[in-house]
């Protein structure tokens, strides 16, 4: 028969069900569990306590079975978890907490974000929103493609303003919710419910807006909610893959009106701010990771910021699945990637090969031009350059007559589409491609 559950160094049984943990789930492992303590440890039911409610959150969706396995393994016997906010006066746990604060990831803090020439505005912009909502820049629109952290800037918004203002009320959902929530309304009868919880709050965060499209009833709703917030000088932060503009099938009205404030865009980042979004990752989540391994990822995986961090968890799995440290050629492995072989190209190789495949004078090419039979095979250098080198995508445009990054981002944009969707240029440019390589290579 086993005997009772007797408990008598909670901290040891947490710190073994912390290591338990990171062993098993290294994935969701984060640096700041060390910050955990338990609570109490009572009738089978385990509390740790947390200092932020976001942690709690985080803790509950993501690491309760972990946790709850491992605090069973360690003490033998059938024990339950629970994750507590401590410094409550009310003592509520984090059930509690969830139902009245914004869902927050904690990883998403401006602390863990970095920044790069290619979110500086949009990052500085939304800490001056956290400092003063309502006051400068409203509305601020956000827009840019998947991955590049608009999410992660307006939950770092949320994070400074719950420090800073406690008392605020902040809603934060996507525009998919915003417009169930509004159909529900309808379908209910209960709009005017509805309608005080979006015109009665601080700060309003719309992720997606662009999903207001051909919805007529929800753009007139949205219509009046952005007037009453605004009126009352409250603070409406807005994103989209797209800007203003460029949004289809939205009411020229709504258009106008987004862009009143600051619009700024996210473009993807370049070599090295990869490679430091890359180790902050690891870092966040208490893995070591060698400098070879966060430039083979930056060297693959340019897109978005979501494949940096799969190619990254996909190699710790690896990691713990072989029993193996993390070097460089487990990495070539778990990834099925080979390490470039392009380091000794430079920008003076690709411009000299572009030139000559296209007949084009060097000087035009870095010349202010922009005729069409000059202007792609520039936007050529600018692909290549990216894909070959490791130049920033400032010093690709310094190099092609002075252009800034983002010229430099919708260069290489224009030049995937073509290589996607016509053959006979991919082919073109797989053959400049082979050529500088086995010159340069």
């Amino acid at each position: 028969m086993r005997l009772p559950l007797v408990v008598q160094d909670t901290s040891e049984i947490l710190e073994r069900i912390l290591e338990d943990v990171r062993s098993v789930d290294p994935v969701n492992a984060r640096t700041w569990f060390d910050e955990l303590r338990v609570v109490s440890f009572d009738g089978g039911l385990l509390q740790v306590g947390c200092s932020d409610p976001s942690w709690a959150q985080y803790l509950h969706d993501r690491c309760l079975a972990a946790f709850t396995q491992a605090a069973q393994r360690i003490t033998g016997h059938l024990v339950g978890v629970q994750f507590v906010v401590t410094g409550r006066q009310d003592g509520a746990a984090e059930s509690d907490v969830m139902q009245r604060q914004v869902r927050l990831h904690p990883d998403y803090t401006f602390e863990s974000f970095v920044v790069g020439p290619c979110n500086r505005l949009a990052h500085a912009s939304c800490i001056a929103v956290s400092q003063n909502p309502g006051v400068i820049y409203n509305p601020l629109f956000l827009y840019g493609d998947v991955g590049l952290g608009k999410t992660h800037l307006l939950h770092a918004v949320c994070h400074e303003t719950q420090k800073r203002a406690p008392h605020l009320r902040t809603e934060f959902h996507s525009c998919e919710q915003f417009v169930n929530g509004f159909i529900s309304a309808i379908e209910q009868g209960n709009l005017p419910e509805f309608q005080n919880q979006y015109r009665n709050v601080d700060i309003l965060i719309i992720d997606d807006v662009q999903f207001l499209r051909e919805r007529e009833q929800s753009q007139e709703e949205f219509f009046h909610t952005f007037n009453v917030l605004y009126n009352n000088r409250k603070q409406i932060i807005l994103t989209a893959d797209s800007p203003p503009q460029e949004l289809a099938a939205l009411e020229d009205r709504l258009i106008s009106r987004f862009k009143w404030g600051l619009v700024a865009r996210l473009d993807p980042p370049s070599y090295e701010t990869r490679i430091a979004i890359v180790k902050k990752k690891a870092h966040l989540r208490g893995l070591v990771l060698p400098d070879t391994v966060a430039e083979l990822i930056a060297e693959h995986f340019k897109s978005n910021i979501r494949e940096l961090e799969g190619a990254l968890t996909v190699i710790y799995a690896t990691a713990r699945a072989s029993g193996q440290p993390i070097t460089l050629e487990l990495a070539k492995q778990a990834l099925g990637v080979q390490e470039l072989t392009c380091r000794s190209v430079s920008m003076s190789d690709i411009v000299r090969a572009v030139s000559e495949h296209f007949d084009v004078r060097i000087t035009d090419l870095q010349s202010k031009k922009r005729s069409q039979s000059i202007a792609l095979p520039r936007q050529v250098c600018m692909y290549l350059a990216r894909n070959l080198t490791r130049h920033s995508l400032e010093e690709i445009g310094g190099h092609l007559g002075g252009r800034d990054h983002s010229t430099v981002v919708h260069a290489c944009s224009k030049i995937e589409q073509l290589y996607k969707s016509d053959a006979s240029f991919r082919e073109r440019i797989d053959k400049l491609t082979g050529w500088i390589m086995k010159n340069n290579g």
